[in-house]
């Protein structure tokens, strides 16, 4: 399933760029993570352009030597000018630092994190954990959930609000999909 789930988010060609300039990104740890992904799948699975409507395109990295957010802004602005050329919306963020703004955006804590991949595996939403870089997938619930079109809590973040908040949004694009919310 890693092959059919790399030739996928492969046909999105906005996902492809950014892994073919990946050493110019020149992110610690970095992977290129979430909707961008799944959301690729979902819509090649709705015979969709494959990106259609995905809002951003999400690069997570991890050092933890600067958890600073103007280091943080500088690695934006730098994947900002390796990628410009695309006309997409870029975010990047530390993961080192998340615990920082968490509570504050979303209203629950989050613990500090000890790598990029912990970033991935506290996505709200079992099915959308996952995450690539050039040679690598990172799926650490698999890949079934999401090709099965299943919306599981995540039990690292068991905050239901923010499940059924999320789970809606999928399933109003998404209408097949089905949000069971257990943990």
């Amino acid at each position: 399933m890693h092959d059919r789930f790399l030739a996928d988010v492969l046909r999105n060609d906005y996902n492809r760029a950014i892994l073919d300039r990946w050493s110019a990104l020149a992110l610690p740890n970095g992977w290129l993570v979430a909707g961008c992904l799944f959301q690729t799948v979902w819509n090649l699975q709705a015979r969709r352009v494959p990106h259609a409507h995905i809002k951003d395109y999400d690069l997570f990295y991890f050092d933890a030597s600067d958890t600073s957010e103007s280091a943080e802004q500088d690695r934006q602005a730098h994947a900002e000018a390796v990628l410009g050329d695309l006309g997409i919306t870029v975010d990047v963020s530390n993961q080192a630092r998340v615990h920082v703004w968490y509570e504050s955006y979303f209203g629950h804590p989050c613990q500090e994190l000890r790598s990029a991949c912990e970033g991935i595996d506290r996505f709200l939403i079992l099915a959308t954990c996952v995450g690539i870089r050039p040679g690598e997938i990172y799926a650490p619930h698999g890949l079934t959930l999401l090709y099965d079109g299943i919306l599981s809590m995540n039990p690292l973040t068991p905050y239901r609000d923010l499940f059924e908040r999320k789970a809606a949004s999928y399933c109003a694009r998404w209408p097949w999909l089905q949000a069971d919310g257990a943990p």
